[in-house]
């Protein structure tokens, strides 16, 4: 189906994806150091159990993302939207009821992480995957820039609703907005192009009306094929896995801290949620640029460059005095942040498409971990220490082993030979 005749539906794939990763990355992945002090205020909790919460979370979070990858691979991506996107309403919804820590944590885990774990991080991902090939970096990048302009967007929304609402009021109406929008608009997406009669990257096929009788591109037909047992047995695959694992538990770590290191900068957190903003609306061009290049140039190498980068930001931050070092941070900090659609046109590129959910969601397993031990370790270090300049320098070092795991990987010997794939 081509709207007109003429524009790809994988674009609109593609522009749903978008409207979902806006509002659950700026409600979920940003709001969340939004909430992080006035829900430790409110519940009288320390900072390493408020960073607990999103840590069991990531935990969850491993388990159920090899599940989530053998259903996308199964049934295709819109079954797990739908399940996904409105779990994580109804959870927003009950969360702004709850008044102890534990039943925060019960909430938090059993019902919005899984909603946002299967859809906003594996269903719109393996969707995206299904209907790109060559243009997969650019594809995956606009997606995730989406995270990036939900960051820019909703956590100073977010701050006048905590301000002046309450954050109970807020996450309410936060689980509506998931209810009524992210919902029906996940009705809309295909298993894949060619379950609709169309190809990756709008291609042409011998039925397709405007170019009858053209079969389809080579970059296509070449696509390495892999089964996800195939894959699991390259070293390519742990190498990549580890590779993500150090660069998402700093990320993840990091964004939660957020805020908390901003007003340990001497900021107040109205204007820490500024920066915050300020960085996700930084990582949407940076993303686009980035995205741009990995489908030119070795992907491998733009993640080790933009983990180096990083390492920058986080040695900078703990040594800084001076209140301008806090525009540096966002800035290096957002390219950093901004390699990880490269990061996943890289598991498409390496393996394929056909078990990409898999292959994901065994990856999460895995790199969940880095988000479980990184965000209690620096609220656990700073309720020590009463600083993050150890927490930050950790980060880097981690960040630089990063970038060198990044800068050694090799493409799979298999994927040149997608017949015996």
């Amino acid at each position: 189906m081509h709207l007109g005749k003429r524009v790809f539906y994988g674009w609109w794939v593609l522009a749903i994806c978008s409207v979902l990763h806006t509002l659950g990355g700026g409600l979920h992945f940003y709001g969340f150091t939004v909430f992080f002090l006035p829900v430790s205020q409110d519940l009288g909790i320390s900072r390493a159990a408020t960073s607990l919460i999103f840590s069991l979370s990531r935990a969850e979070g491993a388990f159920e993302g090899p599940v989530a990858g053998f259903l996308i691979d199964r049934y295709g991506p819109r079954l797990v939207l739908i399940l996904g996107t409105l779990l994580a309403g109804i959870g927003y919804v009950v969360l702004s009821q709850v008044n102890s820590y534990l039943a925060f944590l019960l909430v938090y885990l059993a019902i919005i992480s899984v909603g946002f774990g299967t859809a906003f991080q594996h269903g719109t991902m393996a969707a995206v995957n299904n209907w790109f090939v060559r243009k997969r970096a650019l594809a995956m990048a606009i997606v995730i820039s989406a995270v990036g302009l939900g960051g820019a967007l909703l956590p100073p929304l977010l701050s006048i609703g905590v301000e002046e609402l309450g954050w109970r009021t807020t996450v309410f109406l936060g689980g509506l907005i998931l209810l009524f929008v992210t919902a029906p608009l996940s009705l809309l997406v295909p298993r894949s192009p060619e379950s609709k009669g169309l190809l990756p990257d709008g291609d042409p096929t011998a039925r397709d009306e405007t170019n009858p009788g053209v079969a389809a591109s080579p970059p296509v037909a070449c696509e390495p094929q892999f089964t996800a047992g195939q894959a699991m047995r390259t070293f390519t695959y742990w190498h990549l896995t580890l590779a993500t694992t150090l660069r998402v538990g700093v990320q993840g770590s990091v964004i939660v801290h957020f805020v908390p290191i901003m007003v340990w900068k001497g900021q107040d957190q109205e204007s820490a949620a500024l920066y915050l903003s300020a960085m996700a609306l930084l990582g949407i061009p940076v993303r686009l640029g980035l995205g741009f290049l990995g489908d030119r140039c070795p992907k491998p190498a733009i993640v080790a460059s933009a983990m180096v980068l990083g390492v920058v930001a986080l040695a900078g931050m703990s040594l800084a005095k001076d209140p301008w070092y806090l525009v540096a941070f966002v800035l290096l900090l957002g390219v950093a942040e901004a390699a990880s659609p490269v990061n996943w046109a890289m598991l498409g590129e390496f393996f394929g498409r056909k078990c990409f959910g898999t292959l994901r969601g065994v990856m999460c397993l895995v790199y969940s971990w880095g988000m479980v031990v990184g965000p209690v370790f620096a609220g656990a270090m700073y309720d020590g220490l009463q600083s993050y300049a150890e927490v930050l320098w950790v980060f880097a070092a981690v960040f630089l082993l990063a970038a060198i795991s990044f800068a050694l990987l090799k493409v799979p010997k298999a994927a040149s030979t997608p017949g015996r794939a």
